[in-house]
C-alpha cells in the first residue's frame, strides 16, 4: 500500500472513532441522570468531535497528495456512506441504560489512551502533535469512566446487576481494539503508527483491576466481532449516519 494512501486510511479510523462515538454521546444531551453528569458527558463528546476534526482536517490534507484535492472535514464526515467508514464497531453500539453507556465508554477509553501515548511518539509529527493534546482530554476521560463502573459495579444490586450485563454483552466487541489493519502495519514499521496488538496486556492489567474492585466479573467470551476498520458495520451505524448527516445530504454544501 502507498504510504500516503495508508496514512490517509489510518487517519480516517482514528477519525471516524471519534466522530461515531461522539454523535452517540450527544444523543444523551438533555437525558443524563443529574444535571452534572449531563453536562460531563456532553463535554467529553465534545472533545472527541474536537479530536475528530483535527484528524479529518490531517487526512484531508494528506488525500490531497494522491488526489486531485483532498476533502475537508465536513465532506469526510457527512459525504461517505456507512461502508466507508472505519471506525470501530464498539463506538456504534447503541447507548441503552448508563449503565451500557459507561461500559462502552470505559472500554474505549482505556484503549484510546493507550493509543495516545504510543502516537505521541509518532515519527509523524503532526500525528504526534494532534496525539500529545487529545490526550490531555482522554486521560480526563479514562479516570472518569473508571470511576463511574466502580461506582455503579459496587453499588446497589439493581446498579450492580446492570453493569455485569453491559459488560457482558459489551464484551465481544473489544477484540477489534487490538487487531491492526493493512493500512496501520504498513506504517508501523516506520514508526508512523501504532500496532495495537501490543496494547492488549495493559489494557486487559487495567481492565481486571477496575472490574476487581467493582465486583464485576470478567467475562470469558472466545468469539469476538470484527469488521468495523474494513467498513463492515452492524446495523447500527445506518441509522446513526442518518441523523447525523441529514442536514448536508438535504442540503449538500451547506456552511454553518
Amino acid at each position: 500500500m502507498h504510504v500516503e494512501r495508508a496514512r490517509f486510511d489510518y487517519l480516517l479510523r482514528l477519525a471516524d472513532s471519534d466522530l461515531i462515538l461522539a454523535q452517540r454521546l450527544g444523543e444523551w444531551i438533555g437525558h443524563g441522570p443529574v444535571l452534572e453528569e449531563d453536562i460531563a458527558l456532553t463535554n467529553v463528546g465534545l472533545d472527541l468531535l474536537g479530536q475528530a476534526r483535527l484528524w479529518f482536517a490531517y487526512a484531508g490534507e494528506v488525500e490531497a497528495r494522491f488526489e486531485a484535492t483532498g476533502r475537508d472535514e465536513d465532506a469526510l464526515a457527512f459525504g461517505r456512506d456507512g461502508g466507508a467508514f472505519h471506525n470501530l464497531l464498539l463506538v456504534e453500539q447503541p447507548n441503552g441504560n448508563y449503565a451500557d453507556t459507561m461500559v462502552r465508554q470505559y472500554y474505549f477509553d482505556v484503549w484510546h489512551r493507550l493509543l495516545l501515548v504510543a502516537l505521541v511518539g509518532s515519527s509523524d509529527a503532526r500525528i504526534a502533535e494532534i496525539a500529545a493534546k487529545a490526550l490531555k482530554e482522554v486521560t480526563y476521560h479514562a479516570e472518569r469512566s473508571a470511576d463511574w463502573v466502580v461506582r455503579l459495579g459496587d453499588g446497589t444490586d439493581l446498579s450492580h446487576g446492570k453493569m455485569q450485563a453491559a459488560i457482558d454483552a459489551l464484551w465481544m466487541y473489544t477484540g477489534e481494539l487490538f487487531v491492526p489493519d493493512a493500512a496501520a502495519l504498513a506504517l508501523v514499521q516506520q514508526g508512523i503508527a501504532c500496532d495495537v496488538s501490543t496494547l492488549l496486556p495493559a489494557w486487559r492489567d487495567e481492565i481486571d483491576a477496575i472490574l476487581a474492585e467493582a465486583t464485576l466479573d470478567v467475562p470469558n467470551t472466545p468469539s469476538m466481532y470484527k469488521g468495523g476498520g474494513s467498513g463492515v458495520h452492524t446495523e447500527h451505524l445506518g441509522h446513526l449516519l442518518a441523523t447525523m448527516q441529514s442536514m448536508q445530504r438535504t442540503y449538500p454544501g451547506a456552511q454553518w
